[in-house]
């Protein structure tokens, strides 16, 4: 059994919460929580140990593994503080704002023998499993273009806190959601080379209205787009196309495969949690069996394709990508 201490008790902290007590290899048994009123009822539910500061956590010798769902500003400093405690570490992306701390966080990890895992969780989608296989296959030929989009309404809901902030969320929508597109694409072709992105926001609020998009260029060749909008209804969409024909995802599941001379071919995947997927491939990778998914070449692709279109937004000129 790996014990395990979540920091960070928001949304998505209490989904990791839920999604450890369906894995027989994890148990997360102590939390790290600013607003311990608030987190005081969920923590006591559960048997889960609650203080205020991470000292108390990576200090403790029952505490195998740290999971952080903290703002994005704090992981640097608590990934390095992680390793130096010898505790395994699954940290939700972004990782970092910047590919130069990302850097920094797995050589701290790598020195310290641990695993630093990255919580894509888009990755362990079924459908995006099978949109992996189809193009190493070689099925689609060879692969010309890629695009996605991720709308996400569950920003009508963020009307406080940290995430509202453009220090710890640049590019709107695509620092939270439209980043899973930016992996995905990684996974899919490779790094790129090259961004142009606008981001156009259209209401302050709470709740934040905007707009993102990109045009990039992979150094395998392939062209691809990218949009985010926040306050539009969930929608997902991942379609690469090659010479022999495309595939496309519209969610955890579905796929649609097209190719000449024939009708459009559905494809329905068996669901999963994918939250449980990734856990599990963490302890996978903590227990020596599997290194985790997400590649560290692959989490430093994605962050500086987002750090190019961060610049790009601000000049309003393409930006070459960082060297993976």
């Amino acid at each position: 059994m790996i014990h395990c201490a979540i920091a960070g008790l928001g949304r998505w902290g209490r989904a990791l919460v839920e999604a450890a007590r369906s894995s027989p290899r994890l148990k997360i048994t102590h939390a790290v929580e600013a607003d311990l009123e608030r987190a005081r009822p969920f923590c006591a539910e559960r048997d889960i140990a609650l203080t205020g500061s991470f000292d108390d956590v990576i200090s403790d010798p029952a505490v195998d593994a740290i999971l952080l769902a903290t703002p994005h500003s704090l992981h640097r400093a608590q990934v390095i503080a992680a390793a130096a405690a010898r505790k395994q570490v699954f940290c939700e992306k972004p990782l970092a704002l910047r590919r130069a701390d990302a850097v920094e966080m797995f050589a701290a990890c790598r020195a310290a023998n641990i695993v630093l895992a990255v919580g894509h969780n888009r990755r362990f989608w079924p459908a995006m499993r099978g949109l992996r296989e189809i193009v190493a296959s070689g099925e689609l030929g060879t692969i010309l273009h890629i695009e996605g989009h991720n709308s996400n309404e569950n920003s009508n809901v963020v009307l406080s806190g940290w995430r509202l902030s453009a220090e710890e969320s640049p590019g709107g929508g695509l620092t939270g959601a439209g980043l899973h597109v930016l992996d995905g694409f990684t996974s899919l072709v490779g790094p790129a080379s090259r961004v142009y992105a606008r981001f156009t926001p259209r209401e302050a609020g709470p709740p934040q209205i905007d707009t993102a998009m990109l045009a990039i260029e992979f150094k395998s060749g392939v062209t691809g787009t990218l949009a985010t909008v926040r306050a539009t209804p969930f929608y997902w969409r991942v379609h690469v196309f090659g010479t022999r024909g495309s595939a496309e995802v519209l969610d955890e599941v579905t796929m649609v495969q097209r190719k000449s001379g024939s009708a459009p071919h559905l494809i329905t995947y068996p669901a999963v949690d994918s939250l449980v997927a990734e856990l599990d491939g963490f302890a996978d990778a903590v227990e020596g069996k599997h290194p985790f998914p997400v590649p560290e070449a692959d989490v430093l692709a994605t962050l500086s394709t987002f750090e190019a279109a961060l610049r790009s937004m601000r000049s309003g000129l393409a930006v070459a990508c960082d060297a993976p």
